[in-house]
C-alpha cells in the first residue's frame, strides 16, 4: 500500500518571513515547504553576527544564507532577501524581487515577529515605543504582507495560502503580555476577516496559534541551563509533557498549504500539546 503523503507543493512558490534563526519556526517551516515540493523565497532582518546566540556563533551561523543551503540540500530553489516587514516600501520590494525571481508566488507563511523582551511587563509599566514596536512587527507586518501579496494572488487567479502566525496568547491573554496577546488576537481577526473576502479568489487564509516552541525566543527562560524554570513551565503548561519544536508548526503549515488542507480557511488551529482544549 503506497504511503499517504500531502500533494499539491511541487513547483509552487513560498516567502517565509522571519526564517534566518537556527532554533526557530520559520526556518523548519522553509525547510519542509521545500521538502514538500516547494520553491522558497526566505526574508530576515539581516542581524548583526554580533547578535547571534551561542549556539548560532559556535556552528558558524549565516542567517537565512545557511537556511537557503539547507533548502537546497533538499531540492528546492531559494531566494534569501533581507527586508523589513514594518515598511511598506520594503514590503512592496519584496513582491517585486520575488515575482522576477520566480515569476509567481502561491503560499506566504507571516513568522516574523518582535523579540521577547520590554514588553513582557504590566500595561501601567509599559512605555509607547515598546507597544508599538510589538504591534508594528507583529500584526502591522502581518498585515503589509497579506495586503500586498493578497493583491498578486487574486490578479493571479490561481487561489493560494496565506499563513499567519498568530499564539495561544491571543486566546489565553496571560499578564505581562498585553502588547504581544493583543497583537496576536488582532492576528486572528485579521486572519478570519481577509479569509472571507479572498475567499472567491480560491485564496485561503488561515492562523497557526502555537504553544511553548523550544526555540532562540525562549532563551530568557532560564537561559544558563534550562533548569527548574523550564521544566517546571513545561509541566505546568502542557498535558502532553514536552515542549513543542519549529517542526510541530511546520507539519501544520505543510499541511493547510497541501491540497489536503484546501477546503480549510479562516481557522486559527492550536498546535500547542493541549494547553488550550477550546477555541
Amino acid at each position: 500500500m503506497p504511503a499517504y503523503e500531502l500533494t499539491g507543493l511541487d513547483g509552487k512558490v513560498a516567502v517565509i518571513t522571519g526564517a534566518g534563526r537556527m532554533r526557530s519556526i520559520g526556518r523548519p517551516v522553509a525547510v519542509e515547504l521545500a521538502r514538500a515540493g516547494a520553491n522558497i523565497v526566505l526574508t530576515g532582518t539581516g542581524r548583526s553576527p554580533d547578535r547571534y546566540p551561542d549556539d548560532e556563533k559556535a556552528a558558524g551561523w549565516r542567517d537565512i544564507e545557511s537556511v537557503a543551503e539547507e533548502i537546497e540540500a533538499v531540492g528546492g530553489q531559494t531566494h534569501p532577501i533581507v527586508s523589513d516587514v514594518r515598511d511598506p516600501q520594503a514590503v512592496d520590494a519584496l513582491v517585486a524581487s520575488t515575482m522576477e525571481r520566480f515569476g509567481r508566488v502561491d503560499i506566504v507563511v507571516n513568522n516574523a515577529g518582535a523579540a521577547r523582551g520590554d514588553d513582557r511587563r504590566p500595561v501601567v509599566d509599559m512605555d509607547v515605543d515598546t507597544w508599538e514596536n510589538v504591534l508594528g512587527t507583529n500584526l502591522t507586518g502581518t498585515f503589509l504582507m497579506c495586503r500586498a501579496f493578497g493583491r498578486v494572488l487574486i490578479d493571479q487567479g490561481r487561489g493560494g495560502s496565506i499563513i499567519n502566525m498568530s499564539s495561544i496568547a491571543g486566546k489565553l491573554y496571560p499578564e505581562n503580555t498585553a502588547a504581544y496577546a493583543s497583537s496576536k488576537a488582532a492576528i486572528q481577526a485579521l486572519t478570519a476577516s481577509m479569509s472571507r473576502e479572498v475567499a472567491p479568489s480560491g485564496i485561503r487564509v488561515n492562523a497557526i496559534c502555537p504553544g511553548v516552541i523550544d526555540t532562540a525566543r525562549m532563551d530568557d527562560i532560564d537561559a544558563i541551563e534550562r533548569g527548574d524554570t523550564w521544566n517546571e513551565m513545561v509541566a505546568d503548561r502542557i498535558p502532553l509533557g514536552r515542549a513543542g519544536t519549529g517542526e510541530d508548526i511546520a507539519h501544520m503549515t505543510v499541511y493547510l498549504c497541501s491540497d489536503q488542507g484546501a477546503w480549510i480557511t479562516g481557522q486559527a488551529y492550536n498546535v500547542d500539546g493541549g494547553t488550550v482544549t477550546t477555541g
